[in-house]
């Protein structure tokens, strides 16, 4: 759509301000509760353009995605049901105005939570899935913040560091790697991960 890719482009317009850094916080903050955009364009732009800093953006953009992450929970926990247990406004917004997030996908959400909990955000934080839908499901499920803090920080942090990582190493020839294979990677690591946990499980 023509409107994501003007939203796409004036993300990385960032990497050339001063500001850069301050703005890479701010689009990991909103995108774990709405923004459409994901915050690793921006990281890699901006550890491409000075590749020694690769860790500290690496660093921002984990603590901008798990503090964003905290509030999408929250938004989850006291804003999206009712009383009587129904969507509130406030979520009728959300289904709307917010890019793949509908209520179909929210209940199949509820699901996966009963049945995996820790790796369901887990998979979210690490992998190309919308993080924001599970953030704010977390919440309205009232799944456990200890779990889900520490589920967003392993996952975002592994994601975004091993981003800087291969920056750092390898500068501006990883470019293209990272673009078109790190999130298929990404996911095929998470679901033999999850696989072989559930194995060990099955097998105990």
């Amino acid at each position: 759509m023509n409107w994501l890719k003007k939203l796409y482009d004036w993300v990385i317009s960032w990497s050339e301000s001063k500001y850069g850094p301050t703005f890479l916080f701010i689009l990991a903050f909103i995108e774990s509760i709405f923004f459409p955009i994901p915050p690793d364009i921006l990281l890699i732009a901006l550890a491409l353009g000075a590749s020694g800093k690769a860790f500290k953006y690496a660093f921002i953009c984990t603590m901008g995605s798990v503090l964003g992450a905290f509030v999408g929970y929250y938004i989850g926990n006291i804003l999206w049901l009712t009383a009587a247990g129904e969507f509130s406004p406030f979520a009728n917004f959300f289904f709307t105005n917010v890019p793949g997030f509908s209520v179909d996908l929210y209940e199949n959400i509820k699901s996966l939570f009963i049945e995996y909990d820790f790796w369901v955000i887990f998979t979210a934080g690490f992998t190309p899935i919308p993080y924001k839908v599970f953030t704010i499901s977390a919440g309205a499920f009232d799944i456990n913040l200890a779990m889900f803090a520490i589920a967003s920080l392993v996952s975002r942090g592994a994601r975004f560091f091993i981003i800087g990582w291969l920056i750092w190493k390898y500068g501006s020839s990883i470019k293209i790697f990272i673009e078109r294979y790190f999130n298929l990677l990404a996911l095929v690591f998470t679901v033999v991960l999850i696989g072989g946990f559930t194995l060990i499980k099955f097998i105990g």
